[in-house]
């Protein structure tokens, strides 16, 4: 897998907390992030690059489990 963690926005988004992780949209949702405060994930490097078309992976799970939902 490609080392998304070096392009990812993730810190600067204004839902980020303070966490060892980020990239949550080719993981998982965030154990530290709770409160959804905006959301620049359309913006992302990773989110073009791999054409993802949901957001606030930090706190709804990432692309592939917020698919299995719909």
């Amino acid at each position: 897998m490609k080392d998304y963690d070096k392009i990812c926005i993730c810190a600067k988004c204004p839902s980020y907390v303070e966490c060892k992780d980020i990239a949550f949209c080719v993981k998982r949702k965030s154990k530290c992030i709770k409160q959804e405060r905006g959301c620049i994930c359309g913006g992302c490097p990773v989110h073009k690059e791999l054409k993802l078309k949901n957001g606030y992976y930090c706190t709804r799970d990432n692309e592939e489990k917020q698919n299995e939902k719909e």
